[in-house]
């Protein structure tokens, strides 16, 4: 009796996974390829200051950057959507910009087009080009798109949640990204969006908070942001957490920052490490759960760098760092780009991946944004290469509703890409509302997704609002 044939190793079958894992080690561009880095020291590199000094924020600093290696059309495409469409001010970091492009050498012909491909360019350093032509918004786009705003408790203060709240103690970031889900209110003004501004100082808006807090014991959850809480000096956040953690009903503590991405540099500061030891000793001692939540987008940004600040995070008592990425077109809106980043950001980082937000309906936002329909296919696809604790929840945050996962729609309109959703809460503006709990709740394909008729619908809807505007 033959003994049955092994079947044979998954490398040599032949029908191939359709995604093959191999660890990679993480890499740090060298940022001396650039014309105008070619100079700056390793030493420079690794100080804060210097990155934060060295920003660029337009055409003509990028071209300082990276000279004559892009043509004068990606300048002049870059200025045109700064000066007609950008919501967000360019704010990048050295550390960002240097992972664009990053295996192109900025000497080779090749560049050029590697730039303007770029998945992490596309975000951060938005063009006219990449806009969508026919519908660059949204027609039921809005710049508060998730009403945050209007469930202010305090100044800043958002309670969207029964038991979680979100603390804008900062309207500034290190660096901007273009799909901001708070473009109303974050960074500067652009010359098509005149920016809301928090009119209390920073001290009176922290002790708002707090005394909102100790007066509301059904919170338990504090998501402390901004903006970015690595643009609140650290003594005065340090302040702030350790009065957090004297209110007896908070367990959880969850400090929001893209910087350990864009700026890690910011979170190896000594003054910072050893202020977050002595925060997390304290949390630890009264039982509560701190961790830090950052958004990478794109394996390219997930260099030693970024390891190395995350692992100081842990080493400094964080109980968990964990990414809310977005999810993007032509940024990682493939399995492989999302298992590539997210295994990178688990086997190298130490960064548990946690979410992957759709990008949500803030205006010039369509050529980002994909179909509920592509994002369950993508959270289908991704299931089973992960630890299950490590795979993480596509979702779509409905207005008025929250975060839902993309599988939970409790109707689908393909043609007209819109989606309803339901809820099992009331926020603070629906506390008088009998039907809160019943409504149906719409989301909102890109309209680029939709076949010709769900066009011809939609074209006749702005049409009739258009009219009764005029009326």
């Amino acid at each position: 009796m033959t003994s049955p044939t092994a079947p044979p190793p998954p490398e040599t079958a032949s029908c191939p996974q359709p995604y093959n894992y191999r660890r990679q080690e993480l890499v740090e561009p060298d940022w001396r390829r650039l014309p105008g880095w070619r100079d700056v020291t390793a030493a420079q590199w690794h100080d804060v200051q210097w990155q934060r000094a060295h920003c660029v924020k337009n055409a003509r600093q990028l071209r300082a950057v990276v000279g004559d290696r892009l043509d004068d059309k990606f300048y002049d495409d870059l200025t045109e959507d700064q000066e007609h469409m950008a919501t967000m001010a360019m704010l990048v970091t050295p550390q960002m910009l240097n992972t664009m492009a990053p295996e192109t050498s900025a000497d080779s012909e090749g560049y050029h087009d590697a730039f303007y491909a770029d998945p992490i360019r596309r975000y951060m350093i938005p063009v006219r080009s990449d806009r969508d032509p026919r519908w660059p918004s949204h027609p039921l786009s809005s710049r508060d798109s998730l009403h945050e705003a209007e469930m202010w408790v305090a100044e800043g203060l958002t309670r969207r949640y029964p038991t979680k709240v979100l603390a804008e103690l900062v309207a500034t970031c290190p660096q901007y990204c273009g799909h901001c889900t708070r473009m109303d209110l974050v960074g500067g003004s652009t010359p098509s969006v005149d920016k809301q501004r928090l009119t209390l100082r920073p001290a009176d808006r922290q002790e708002a908070v707090l005394d909102h807090l100790r007066r509301t014991p059904s919170v338990r959850d504090v998501v402390v942001s901004g903006g970015d809480v690595a643009n609140v000096p650290w003594p005065r956040l340090e302040s702030f957490l350790l009065r957090l953690l004297e209110i007896d009903s908070v367990r959880d503590i969850r400090l929001a920052s893209k910087a350990l991405v864009g700026l890690p540099q910011h979170w190896l500061q000594p003054q910072v490490v050893s202020g977050l030891e002595n925060v997390a000793d304290v949390a630890a001692r009264r039982g509560v759960h701190l961790a830090v939540h950052t958004h990478a987008n794109h394996v390219q940004s997930v260099t030693p760098l970024v390891a190395e600040a995350a692992r100081a995070l842990l080493d400094a008592g964080v109980r968990d760092v964990r990414n809310q990425g977005v999810l993007m077109r032509e940024v990682n809106d493939s399995t492989a780009a999302l298992l590539d980043l997210c295994f990178a950001l688990q086997d190298e980082a130490g960064i548990l991946p946690y979410y992957f937000y759709m990008c949500d309906m803030v205006p010039g936002a369509e050529h980002w944004r994909t179909s509920l329909a592509e994002a369950q296919d993508l959270q289908h696809a991704i299931m089973g290469y992960l630890p299950g604790y490590a795979t993480p929840r596509i979702v779509c945050d409905v207005p008025y509703v929250g975060k839902r996962w993309v599988h939970q729609a409790v109707e689908y309109d393909r043609e007209r890409g819109i989606s309803y959703w339901t809820k099992n809460y009331r926020t603070g503006i629906e506390l008088d509302d009998p039907d809160a709990l019943t409504r149906r709740y719409p989301f909102y394909d890109p309209l680029s997704t939709l076949p010709e008729s769900g066009w011809r619908w939609w074209e006749r809807q702005v049409t009739a609002r258009e009219g009764q505007a005029c009326a």
